[in-house]
């Protein structure tokens, strides 16, 4: 494809621009062939057209995308050309905050004017061992590269450092040589590696100044070669320094200085040892007051003194060499204020007894007269005489000028020479690594020789470098089999022959100073006439005839003929030297006592500047008449042999480039000018390294890599399973030139450009996809914006359709409520109304109707009385005329019914007469009778009714009557009421009248009170509401103080909580820093101890090889051994003697009792932080003894008892010794083993038990009948005394307890002795049933014995009543008891044995005769040598029936036989695979027992001392192998554990059983060495660390940060020139899986071993913080491994990591909050970065990460592809600023050499000693089980 297609609307290209350089903009329409114009748009959005030059056509370069800018190579850009270069160094100095890019084979190194936190020991350690294209790119990466190239290819390596003044070539130079040091170490003790160091304060101070444009200018060069041995350590190094720049001393530009010493020596006058020099203020002297800067901001020349004066101390420059260096120093500037009076125009004098001449004749101890003499004149030798003239004051200027550069530069020399003596080695260099520290190509307004020299020199380096370029770039091709096609790059050969070949320019310059009158003029004239029309890189200017103009490689130079042949020749009056030779000063004289030596090449200078070439430590001697010729060398010439032998060095060595850039001549940090930028790029040959690789093919692709990158642009049917052929068939189809690509054996290598097509092309396609991915998902989410807007509407209708129908409701409800109140309220208007007129209507009714019903009531009253008044009339007169009426019916009826009656009776008389008549009467009288009696009955009811109404008529009546009297009585009393009321009321209304008046005075009484009430009121309201503003302000003010009070009180509380937060945690950090440190004491002591140990073994090699053969070690090798090279004291020199003569096959071991004394002291610190709770537990102790004294209240005669008990004691226990002794005989004498007739009846053994047991019965028996004597007095004593409880009885019981433990040993022992006999089964079986019912009947003694002892309690405390000798009697009588009880014990116990003994010799009989009979039977089948051969094992059968004690013996000359096997021999992936884990901790700790129990201290000392020894031994063999080193420190741990265990202390035994207690140690406190197996185990741990690390090492950024665990979703960039690790998964590459897999052996072998669960967690979190550690600092380092797509990848590979974790059950161990760092790191990646709101959630997000760490990711962040975009300058100084306030660490990486302090929690354990059986295969059959 033509580059001209790429020329496409919204293209951006770079045009010049006279401000920025190059500018960029953006085309607005295609370019088609032809055009002359172009239509482009800034950036800034103006609008121009851009011209093409008619005659080149040449088209403005192309920008590279987005997405390659900020590369860490610039060979990775797509487009090769100074504004790419440009931009991309600009993008990473100014937003990235990256000094260092990488530009092919050169590391482009920008100032940036400020210290930054990238070159600690951390940066060093994450940079070592490292390929060069696997990190970003350092100093440190380049340093690395040579000294591993140095290793591999066994070739000297050179670092070539250049660049202008300010640009940091020293500080570089100085990075790369502290590189050296730390990584390498030293091959000796003399610690070369800091002297190289120390040698960089030196030279800075007598050879650094501050110019403009640096404050720490280097005015010299220097090449540094630091050697190393085969094992590739520092031996030593070497200086050779380049043009010195003299004119310095004597003369400084304005805003300069004078070389730093003189400062220094001004601001250290105050010293007492500088008060003999006579110094002042720098403004004092001439030479240091010129630059009018003495003082540079930042930096105390005091303490630069300090330093330089400890560096030449360290560099063996003594104090009095010093002190001679000061000396000579302060005369230089004391001359410099010597001055001149002038006699006429050619002579001069100095002033009589001139102060400054004084002091610099006293100084340099030379005569005042003749220093004064020779300064005014000079002396002229001709052929025939000499004579002396006189001088012009202006040349006694620069003689003495000359005079004290020529002494400063003899000084310079002799401190070099001193220097490279104390670098200087004596082991014999292997190989060597050169630094050279030199100056840049130089150009100024007027430049003169100096210069000239300079540019010389860089065009030789130029030449050089485009060589070693020109090479690299055909190695590659002929090793990809590439055509290789000739590139032409500049060749400077012509311009390096204008300079130094024949008739050149120095030639000519050598012959002009030969020249009796030669002067600058006519040198130029011999320059014009020599090269002006022959050579096309000189010209002469126009103007001038006294200056020439060179065209070197970077740019055109015109220098200045004046002062060249001056400043080559370096002229200096030899009688002002013959005066300093005859000085009494003897340094002084050191200085110039070999003139030779000084005017070789070595010293030869020009008065600007110095050369010196290589100083030798013991210089060749010059030959016979060599002096003179020397001498007339001029400095030229010399410059131009010290150059030669300079690239003859480098070319003979393997070179590493550092260009070193200035980015602003203002020292302004971060701040990029680009016209100096381009300046310096042009010069320092980056451009010609970027033109001769864009000439050929620049990009360069893996097949893999170029797969993965353009794997978009293939279909599923283009792939195939060769690689090569996918990537062929793609490139073939996409660009159709094929000259623009070649295919090379492993990489296809590209034109430029045409990787910036294929990007194109995958953005395109990539874009494509994204816009259908795009149109798709915003399609979907339209769709549901649509659903949500529909639905939503719905809502909102029904909403607003609910809140209308609501509010119309209630607007009728207010409607309606509105009429109903309008209804109420008119009602009750007119209800009111009318209640009103009813009231008035009824009030005049009632007045009405009381004046009517008064009037009737008078009325009726009247009427009433009248009527009464006529009824008695008239009823007298009706009663008057009734009575006459009544009287006179009466008579007539009267009358009347007497005539009636006797006619009737005249009737009645006659009928009576007559029968008949007689008849019917009686026949009708019956019926007559009948209703006569009918009539009768219904009369008498009427009757009775009518008496009923008559009745009730009659109560009616009376009622009424009654009522009417009551009617009347109460209208009479109403009547006197109403009368009595008319008069009351007339009394009332004269009363009211009163009250009126009455009312109205109270009225206006009222008033009065009334208007003093609201008065008095007013006021007292008004003093109320002071009085409660008073209170309010009171109450407020107690509120306040109340609340000061409990915020006082509260802050108080939390002040005290946090301080006491803080001070638990700072004891805890203070705990855990005193624990480290004394575990790296501890590392330092064994690595002191190893050391010591090589060397014996070097010293006995020496002895026995004279040459040793030499193993080369990789570079890996030595970064790791450099984090101990440390210097500190070999402790055990004082054993070496001692050692040294014994044979070397022989070693003994380490002296245990030495190694003891040196543990003591180690572990002071230790004992120091126990004794706060040692003191609380003496205190606790003294507290319960002053109590239980307080309670026993013993009289003063108690200590006689105490005595006589402890004697008592004393015996019993060597009773029980003896028998301890006898008991053991007893147990020697059962298991021997030589043949069965040993227990036979008769035997040896059996004889010792028999007369054993007789004595044992016989004094059981005489004690028996004691105790007997002694319980009856006892009994008739118990009868006689009351008993009384007192604290004493429980204390001497509790005595008497303690004392009973060795009666139990005694029963124990011979229950093992007849346990020691059994032969079945069946009979163990039983014998524990015994056992068990022996221990309930010992709880049945227990409990008598508590009643016992309740007894004795109350005899005892009667005792104590009685006179002291009766309590002595009764102490004894209680101690006799106690005797007879375990005698009687006693002899129960060897009833038993008898009857066991007894038993035991019938079967030992059987068994004895079974064993003849199979011997004879053996021997009759079997020949003899076979019966040699073969073992005897019937012994074996009875051993595995003992009842065994846990312990094992040995015999003391089989010692190293048990270590042997046990120890150095034993292979846990062998033997110790199948074994218990622990066991060999097990069987030591058992031999320790069995020591223990024979009360043997010699052999406990030495088998531990062996143990230990044996231990360090094998892990100093094996102690790179993981499953070694994990056994060991499992079984050191469980060793220790069973110390502790089995010690008898009380707080290791609450866990034991009591079978377990029974095995404690008896004899010795093993608490020492308990101490020395710590930290052993910490020892172990630590290489189990190292280990662990140096096998996951190589594993964890493969599979961590490269490898792609989620396949496709991080993309492959661009890669340029230093190829990084690939991170497709090709053979031999580590991934996560490998790292998990590597995890589960890890604990598969720890769990295997046995390993502490707790000290497992402690490996795993250890394992883990590693892992987390070197991860984020790989990615703090790494440009590449910042996306968001490698977040993802890692937070995915740490969830596999937590998930491990998981099913190990591990999540509590804190191995998960290690990876927290880079948890954070990865969720950093991944978050937004843009806004303020974002920049809060990333500081509360990454708490566990530093400011610095979170900055450097985000500087660092580089999007993948280019749909993401790079974090904002302005949102960095966002977290910046929110940052400020933390404190945090302000170092960048995280410290993986960190290991957390061990500990070791006690974990007793539940095996049973005695059942722990010794494998055969372990070969320690000469052990027994006791």
């Amino acid at each position: 494809m033509a580059v001209s297609e790429l020329y496409t609307k919204y293209a951006r290209v770079w045009i010049p621009d006279p401000e920025e350089v190059w500018k960029s903009a953006e085309l607005l329409k295609d370019y088609k062939q032809g055009d002359k114009v172009i239509q482009l748009r800034l950036e800034e959005g103006k609008e121009l057209e851009y011209c093409l030059d008619p005659k080149t056509k040449e088209l403005p370069p192309l920008r590279n995308p987005d997405i390659l800018v900020g590369e860490n190579d610039l060979t990775a850009l797509s487009y090769l050309h100074e504004p790419a270069v440009l931009h991309n160094l600009k993008v990473r100095f100014i937003d990235s905050k990256l000094i260092y890019t990488y530009c092919g084979i050169v590391l482009v190194a920008i100032n940036p004017y400020e210290q930054l936190p990238i070159y600690g020991e951390d940066i060093i350690n994450a940079y070592s061992g490292q390929n060069m294209g696997d990190m970003d790119p350092h100093i440190f990466a380049v340093a690395e590269e040579a000294y591993k190239q140095m290793a591999r290819d066994e070739r000297n390596q050179s670092i070539i450092v250049s660049g202008e003044s300010g640009a940091g070539k020293t500080v570089s130079a100085k990075y790369a040589m502290r590189y050296f040091a730390t990584v390498s170490g030293s091959a000796s003790e003399a610690n070369v590696e800091e002297k190289v160091l120390a040698s960089n304060p030196i030279m800075e101070s007598i050879g650094n100044a501050k110019t403009t444009r640096n404050d720490n200018s280097s005015r010299f060069g220097k090449y540094i070669e630091i050697g190393f041995d085969k094992r590739y350590r520092i031996i030593g190094a070497n200086m050779r320094t380049y043009l010195l720049e003299k004119s310095r001393v004597v003369f400084q530009a304005e805003e300069e200085r004078n070389y730093h010493i003189f400062y220094q020596l001004c601001a250290s006058a105050a010293l007492p040892e500088f008060k003999t020099l006579r110094l002042g203020n720098a403004n004092y002297f001439h030479y240091t007051k010129q630059g009018g800067s003495p003082v540079i901001d930042g930096i105390d020349d005091a303490k630069e003194m300090v330093h330089t004066r400890q560096a030449c101390t360290l560099l063996g420059i003594n104090d009095l060499y010093q002190m001679g260096i000061f000396r000579i120093l302060a005369g230089i500037l004391h001359l410099g204020n010597v001055g001149f009076t002038s006699r006429d125009a050619d002579s001069c004098t100095i002033p009589q007894k001139h102060e400054p001449l004084t002091i610099f004749c006293d100084l340099m101890g030379v005569e005042y007269q003749e220093m004064s003499h020779w300064l005014c004149h000079r002396k002229l030798a001709t052929a025939s005489e000499t004579y002396i003239k006189p001088i012009s004051k202006l040349q006694a200027i620069n003689a003495r000028d000359a005079l004290a550069k020529h002494i400063y530069a003899k000084l310079f020399n002799w401190i070099v020479d001193h220097v490279n003596k104390a670098l200087h080695s004596t082991i014999k260099q292997h190989s060597f690594i050169g630094v050279l520290d030199i100056y840049g190509f130089e150009t100024f307004e007027i430049n003169s020789f100096e210069q000239f020299c300079i540019n010389y020199a860089n065009e030789k380096l130029q030449q050089q470098f485009n060589m070693h370029v020109f090479k690299l770039e055909q190695e590659e091709y002929m090793k990809e089999q590439i055509p290789w096609t000739l590139i032409d790059f500049y060749d400077n050969q012509p311009c390096i022959n204008l300079i130094e070949a024949k008739l050149g320019i120095l030639d000519l310059l050598d012959e002009e100073c030969k020249m009796p009158k030669g002067s600058d003029d006519s040198w130029a004239q011999k320059l014009y006439n020599t090269h002006l029309k022959k050579c096309a890189l000189f010209e002469k200017p126009r103007m001038s005839n006294k200056a020439f103009i060179i065209q070197h490689f970077a740019d055109k130079v015109e220098y200045q003929c004046e002062g060249f042949l001056e400043k080559n020749k370096d002229t200096v009056y030899e009688e002002q030297i013959k005066v300093l030779k005859s000085s009494k000063f003897k340094m002084l004289l050191e200085l110039f006592q070999d003139e030779e030596k000084a005017l070789s090449p070595t010293s030869a200078t020009p008065s600007g500047r110095t050369l010196l070439s290589r100083t030798a430590v013991k210089p060749a001697k010059a030959k016979p008449g060599q002096a003179s010729k020397e001498h007339k060398k001029t400095v030229g010439h010399q410059f131009r042999n010290s150059l030669h032998l300079l690239m003859e060095t480098l070319n003979a060595t393997t070179p590493h480039y550092v260009r070193c850039i200035k980015p602003n001549d203002f020292k302004f940090p971060f701040t990029f000018d680009e016209k100096r930028a381009v300046q310096q790029l042009r010069a320092c040959g980056v451009l010609e390294t970027i033109r001769i690789s864009a000439a050929g093919f620049p990009s360069r692709w893996t097949y893999q890599e170029f797969f993965s990158r353009y794997r978009v642009l293939m279909k599923q049917k283009d792939v195939l399973s060769d690689r090569k052929q996918t990537c062929k068939n793609l490139l073939e189809n996409l660009i159709l030139n094929k000259d623009k690509y070649q295919f090379g054996k492993t990489k296809i290598f590209f034109r430029a450009g045409q990787v910036a097509y294929l990007e194109k092309i995958r953005a395109d396609k990539l874009r494509v996809a994204c816009i259908r991915i795009q149109k798709t998902i915003r399609g979907w989410l339209m769709r549901k914006k649509y659903l949500r807007m529909r639905k939503a509407a719905i809502t909102i209708q029904r909403y607003v359709r609910g809140y209308q129908a609501r509010c119309y409701a209630k607007f009728l409800r207010r409607t309606r409520a509105a009429i109903i109140i309008q209804k109420f309220q008119r009602m009750y208007v007119v209800r009111k109304r009318y209640h009103l007129m009813r009231a008035a209507t009824i009030v005049l009714q009632s007045l009405l109707r009381g004046y009517i019903a008064r009037n009737k009531y008078q009325q009726m009253l009247r009427e009433h009385k009248a009527i009464i008044i006529q009824k008695h009339v008239r009823g007298w007169l009706a009663r008057v005329c009734y009575h006459r009426s009544l009287k006179a019916i009466v008579y007539l009826q009267c009358c009347y019914r007497r005539m009636m009656a006797k006619r009737e009776l005249k009737k009645l008389k006659i009928e009576a007469r007559s029968v008949e008549r007689y008849k019917k009467l009686n026949i009708g009288m019956e019926n007559k009778i009948m209703q006569l009696q009918r009539k009768v009955d219904e009369q008498n009811k009427d009757y009775k009714s009518l008496l009923e109404k008559l009745t009730n008529l009659e109560t009616t009546y009376s009622t009424e009557t009654e009522k009417l009297r009551s009617d009347v009585e109460r209208l009479r009393i109403s009547e006197e009421e109403a009368k009595n009321a008319t008069n009351r009321v007339n009394t009332l209304q004269e009363e009211i009248t009163r009250l009126r008046k009455e009312l109205h005075q109270t009225q206006s009484e009222k008033k009065t009170i009334e208007e003093w009430a609201d008065k008095y009121k007013q006021e007292t309201e008004q003093l109320v509401s002071e009085l409660k503003e008073q209170n309010t302000l009171l109450k407020k003010e107690k509120e306040e103080l109340n609340r000061r009070i409990h915020d006082q009180a509260k802050e108080m509380t939390e002040t005290m909580e946090k301080k006491l937060v803080e001070e638990t945690k700072q004891l805890e950090l203070d705990l855990n820093d005193e624990r480290l440190r004394y575990q790296n004491l501890l590392n330092e002591f064994s690595r002191l101890e190893e050391r010591y140990e090589d060397l014996k073994d070097e010293v006995n090699l020496m002895v026995s090889i004279p040459k040793p053969g030499h193993k080369r070690t990789d570079s890996t090798h030595s970064s790791n051994e450099s984090e101990y090279t440390f210097s500190s004291e070999i402790t055990e020199t004082e054993d070496l003697p001692l050692r040294m003569e014994e044979p070397s096959e022989k070693k003994a071991p380490l002296d245990m009792s030495l190694f003891l004394k040196l543990q003591k002291r180690v572990t002071e610190l230790e004992q120091e932080k126990q004794s706060l709770q040692d003191e609380l537990d003496r205190k606790e102790e003294q507290a319960l003894r002053t109590k239980t004294r307080e309670e026993e209240e013993r009289p003063p005669m108690r200590g006689a008892e105490l005595e006589y008990e402890s004697l008592k004691r004393q015996e019993l226990e060597s009773e029980n010794k003896k028998l301890k002794n006898e008991l053991n005989e007893l147990q020697k004498a059962l298991l021997e083993k030589s043949s069965p007739e040993v227990t036979a009846p008769g035997a040896p053994a059996y004889r010792v038990l028999l007369e054993q047991l007789t004595s044992v019965s016989e004094e059981l028996e005489v004690r028996k009948e004691e105790v007997l004597i002694l319980r009856s007095q006892l009994v008739s004593q118990k009868e006689a005394i009351q008993p009384k409880n007192t604290m004493t009885d429980s204390t001497i019981l509790l005595e008497d307890v303690q004392k009973m433990k060795d009666k139990g040993e005694i029963a124990q022992a011979y229950i093992g002795l007849k346990e020691t006999n059994r032969l079945l089964e069946s009979q163990l079986q039983s014998q524990k049933k015994s056992h068990d019912n022996e221990l309930e009947a010992l709880r049945g003694e227990i409990q008598s014995l508590k009643e016992e002892n309740n007894r004795q309690q109350q005899l005892l405390a009667q005792n104590l009543q009685l006179p002291p000798e009766a309590r002595i009697e009764a102490s004894l009588q209680h101690e006799i008891t106690r005797l007879t009880n375990e005698n009687l014990d006693l002899m129960e116990q060897l009833e038993k044995q008898d009857k066991t003994v007894r038993k035991l010799k019938k079967q030992l009989k059987v068994f004895a005769k079974k064993i003849g009979e199979l011997e004879v039977g053996q021997m009759e089948n079997i020949s003899p040598g076979q019966i040699i051969d073969e073992p005897i094992r019937p012994v074996n059968i009875p051993r595995k029936e003992k009842d065994f004690q846990g312990m094992l013996e040995y015999k003391k000359d089989d010692e190293p036989k048990l270590v042997k096997y046990l120890i150095l021999d034993l292979k846990p992936r062998g033997v110790a695979v199948n074994l218990i884990p622990g066991l060999p901790a097990y069987i030591l700790f058992m031999c320790v027992r069995h020591a223990d129990y024979l009360n043997d201290d010699q052999k406990v000392r030495s088998l531990l001392t062996s143990t230990i020894n044996g231990i360090k031994k094998v892990l100093k063999k094996r102690g790179d192998d993981f499953e070694t080193v994990s056994f060991w420190l499992s079984n050191t741990c469980r060793f220790l554990h069973c110390l502790k265990q089995y010690s008898g202390e009380e707080g290791f035994m609450k866990h034991n059983t009591p079978r377990q207690n029974e095995h404690c140690l008896t004899n010795f406190d093993l608490a020492e060495y308990r101490q020395v197996l710590s930290d052993l185990a910490i020892q172990i741990y630590q290489q189990l660390i190292r280990v662990l690390e140096n096998i996951l090492q190589p594993m964890i950024v493969s599979g961590m940060l490269e490898h792609e665990t989620i396949q496709g979703v991080s993309g492959v960039k661009p890669p340029g020139l230093r190829k990084r690790t690939s991170s497709i998964a090709d053979e031999g590459t580590y991934t996560l899986d490998s790292i998990i897999r590597q995890l589960n052996t890890f604990h598969f072998v720890m769990c295997q071993h046995g390993m502490d669960p707790e000290l497992i967690k402690q490996v795993i979190k250890q394992t883990f913080y590693i892992t987390g550690a070197v991860t984020l600092n790989n990615l703090l380092l790494r440009k590449d491994m910042c996306s968001w797509s490698k977040g993802m990848q890692i937070r995915y590979n740490v969830s596999q990591l937590e998930e491990w974790l998981r099913d190990k059950n591990l999540m509590n161990s804190g191995a998960k909050e290690t990876l927290e760092p880079l948890i954070q790191a990865a969720q950093l990646l991944q978050v937004k970065k843009k806004t303020d709101e974002d920049a809060e959630a990333i500081c509360s997000m990454c708490n566990a990460l530093t400011t610095a760490q979170i900055v450097k990711v985000l500087n660092l962040y580089t999007p993948v592809n280019e749909f993401e975009e790079r974090v904002s300058i302005s949102f960095i100084r966002t977290i910046q600023m929110r940052l400020r306030d933390r404190k945090d660490s302000p170092q960048l990486l995280m410290d993986a050499k960190h290991i957390f302090p061990v500990t070791f929690p006690f974990n007793p354990s539940s095996l049973a000693l005695e059942t722990i059986q010794i494998p055969a295969s372990l070969g320690l059959a000469f052990i027994s089980r006791v």
